[in-house]
């Protein structure tokens, strides 16, 4: 299964350093664990060495001058973020080589996936994590919270979208509005497992609970797992029990540790109904 993902690997700083995030860097490692053949379309200054997050995963790159940079800071308010640098836009027009995929996974973290692409895949499941056009940031970086425009659109024309419900500020409402005009929309919520949710009708898919070291890139896991268990299957709410099952492995170790092992997934598809 050909799984491509589009997004901004990006440099997390913090205490003594920084270390690799981004949507695309822990995706594309859960599904190259999942048996994927990998492609990684990303955009990042020419000195990171990209092989150090994605290792076999095929890159293809765009040429920046910067590296998206994203700080956090964790209050007892939640998180807060400011971006220090932004890498070049992901736009079709830059590639001309054919892109082919079973998976095309468009996974913005600061508004670089353009729309168009999803007029590129006629024949993949295409999938969506919209956290990256859900936020905005001003002249020094500070990141808030943004309407999304294009939302209808986007969440019309995709085969599965995939979002926390601290991506929306917790506003039920809205995702119901959402879920009205997706094919297939699911909603993350920690601890509490998921919501599949199509036209008309949503259920609760509960998940185990573990203990939590470290819950970065949780939802990033739950969503390459869910879309490669929906390719396969054909079932949202098997894919479901499946994501849930990586993801809170997961969160039992620390950032890209968290990848699921093969006796987790041994161990996942063994306990599946």
């Amino acid at each position: 299964m050909r799984y491509l993902a589009i997004g901004h690997i990006c440099q997390d700083l913090v205490p003594g350093g920084w270390t690799f995030g981004g949507t695309v860097t822990y995706a594309s490692r859960v599904a190259r664990a999942l048996g994927c053949a990998v492609s990684v379309l990303t955009s990042a200054a020419p000195d990171l060495d990209l092989s150090l997050a994605l290792g076999d995963c095929e890159v293809l790159r765009i040429p920046s001058d910067h590296t998206t940079t994203f700080e956090n800071t964790y209050t007892s308010a939640g998180r807060h973020q400011r971006l220090h640098a932004v890498a070049a836009r992901l736009t079709p027009d830059r590639f001309d080589a054919a892109l082919t995929a079973d998976i095309a996974h468009l996974a913005p973290v600061a508004q670089e996936v353009d729309v168009a692409w999803l007029d590129r895949f006629s024949s993949a499941l295409i999938g969506v994590t919209p956290q990256g056009w859900l936020r905005q940031w001003d002249a020094e970086g500070v990141v808030r919270p943004i309407e999304w425009m294009q939302a209808n659109e986007v969440i019309s024309r995709a085969d599965a979208v995939v979002l926390s419900i601290e991506d929306i500020g917790y506003d039920e409402d809205l995702a119901q509005a959402w879920a009205r005009h997706a094919r297939l929309l699911v909603v993350t919520r920690g601890a509490a497992g998921c919501t599949v949710m199509t036209r008309g009708a949503a259920r609760a898919v509960p998940t185990r609970q573990v203990e939590v070291v470290d819950a970065t890139g949780a939802g990033d896991v739950f969503a390459a797992s869910f879309f490669v268990r929906l390719r396969q299957t054909g079932d949202p709410i098997d894919a479901a029990r499946f994501a849930n099952y990586l993801a809170t492995s997961s969160v039992t170790r620390p950032g890209l540790q968290g990848v699921p092992t093969p006796m987790e997934i041994e161990q996942c598809l063994l306990s599946m109904p």
